[in-house]
């Protein structure tokens, strides 16, 4: 999981990002044990959740090493880590992604006593990452970042004794001794967005009432005879969360398309972001599940993926390795850079009053080759409005058109697909999904892919 890059010189690599506090987010060596007061899950489900953080969190504690000499690229922005103001962009806005792992603690899942998804919702972890991406985008103003410095406190105030000088910003009284804090107005205006951060960073925590949460996803996914414990693909996935936006009552101007067969139906999507006047065009998420090979990556999909990823209307990829799932964020050369779910976290109490962020935020970029890559995935994207949508229309399909040696990844119709109106009021039962090809059929064993596909 950690490329070697030990063909160039030392002084090319850049391998020392560490965002948050030595606290934070810290992962967890072969000596880690459950606590005992707070998980009453099975021994299994236990077992298996301290095997996953001993397994992965050795991966965790590893730095990938970052070159200098080209530029990552993430979320359709370019950093030049050579430069230091983009470096210290770039970390401010990985810091930034809310990192979505393995819990352990929560209260019981539907039909079990499940208390950790660890071992199998990791898929899941990595749909909630980017629907949290496209939530973020939709919620924030452009350019947002998480100010980590404010973590531990409520603003970033300066303590001043009453008599002090009266700059620019709020006085307010605490204390005994009658001292009073002085605001900054970079606070004052951060504030609104912290509390939205906060409201967003809840819907996705591990509770029944949290409308993104595993045990919402685990009871839309019974529609399509999914169960706590089972393994979802990254196709089945796409759909559960469109159930999920469609039943929340928090977000009511965004919608979810999911893609059918790899083809996005212009007037579909029209159809659900459309609202008479004077309303607003509601913003959408487009979820489209694709295979991109049979067992293995075909290489001749890799540039057509950069394109998308150089795209600031891709919110990222629900992909991974085969049966491990990652979340991608962008890539440098041939590497992916990814977020994973695959570290078992105790459940946040998110009742209590500025509960802590640190472990929704991830300080490690992880990295890792194209052709790792498991061929089953979901590519996301976001449009804001209906001039935001009809250019996303405009350079994806312009990103498509590299792979035109091969068949396209997916295409956009004009017109409207058959089976809309069943696929708003049930879920797929199985997750297939077809592209045709010049000729013949060819079965193609997935035995060991994230999702099952058959390729026509």
């Amino acid at each position: 999981m950690n490329p070697s890059t030990s063909s160039q010189p030392p002084e090319e690599e850049e391998d020392d990002w560490l965002f948050l506090s030595s606290e934070s987010a810290q992962p967890p060596g072969p000596s880690w044990e459950p606590q005992e007061t707070e998980d009453r899950g099975p021994l299994r489900s236990r077992f298996i959740s301290a095997w996953n953080s001993v397994k992965y969190g050795w991966s965790l504690k590893k730095k990938s090493k970052f070159s200098k000499r080209s530029p990552v690229i993430m979320f359709g922005q370019s950093y030049e880590l050579k430069d230091h103001g983009d470096r210290e962009c770039f970390r401010r806005v990985f810091s930034s992604l809310l990192w979505l792992t393995y819990r352990r603690g929560f209260t019981p899942l539907p039909d079990g006593a499940l208390t950790s998804d660890s071992g199998w919702g990791c898929v899941l972890r990595t749909g909630q990452m980017l629907l949290a991406r496209g939530l973020l985008l939709h919620l924030m103003p452009p350019g947002w970042t998480w100010c980590v410095s404010h973590h531990a406190v409520k603003d970033d105030l300066e303590l001043l004794r009453s008599t002090g000088s009266a700059e620019s910003g709020q006085e307010v009284k605490v204390g005994p001794n009658k001292r009073s804090r002085k605001l900054s107005l970079g606070s004052l205006l951060d504030r609104p967005m912290e509390a939205t951060h906060r409201r967003v960073v809840s819907w996705f925590t591990d509770h029944p009432s949290a409308p993104f949460g595993i045990h919402q996803l685990v009871e839309l996914g019974k529609s399509s005879g999914k169960k706590a414990g089972d393994w979802y693909g990254p196709s089945i996935a796409a759909h559960i969360l469109r159930k999920a936006v469609a039943a929340s009552t928090d977000l009511p101007n965004l919608v979810v398309y999911v893609a059918q067969d790899c083809t996005v139906y212009l007037e579909d999507v029209r159809r659900l972001c459309e609202r008479p006047p004077p309303q607003a065009w509601r913003s959408v998420i487009i979820m489209v599940p694709v295979r991109l090979g049979g067992q293995e990556l075909n290489r001749s999909y890799i540039s057509c993926v950069k394109k998308l990823l150089t795209l600031q209307c891709c919110i990222g990829i629900i992909g991974g390795k085969p049966k491990h799932s990652l979340f991608f964020t962008g890539f440098q050369d041939d590497q992916l850079l990814y977020l994973d779910p695959h570290y078992c976290q105790p459940t946040v109490d998110i009742t209590k009053e500025n509960f802590p962020l640190e472990s929704f935020h991830c300080k490690y970029p992880r990295k890792m080759s194209f052709s790792r890559m498991d061929p089953s995935c979901t590519i996301g994207f976001y449009a804001k409005c209906h001039r935001d949508f009809e250019s996303l229309c405009t350079v994806v399909n312009e990103a498509l058109s590299t792979s035109a040696s091969t068949y396209p990844i997916f295409i956009f119709v004009e017109g409207r697909s058959q089976e809309e109106e069943e696929e708003r009021s049930n879920m797929p039962t199985n997750n297939m999904a077809y592209i045709q090809r010049n000729k013949g059929m060819q079965s193609v064993n997935t035995s060991h892919s994230m999702d099952e596909f058959v390729l026509l």
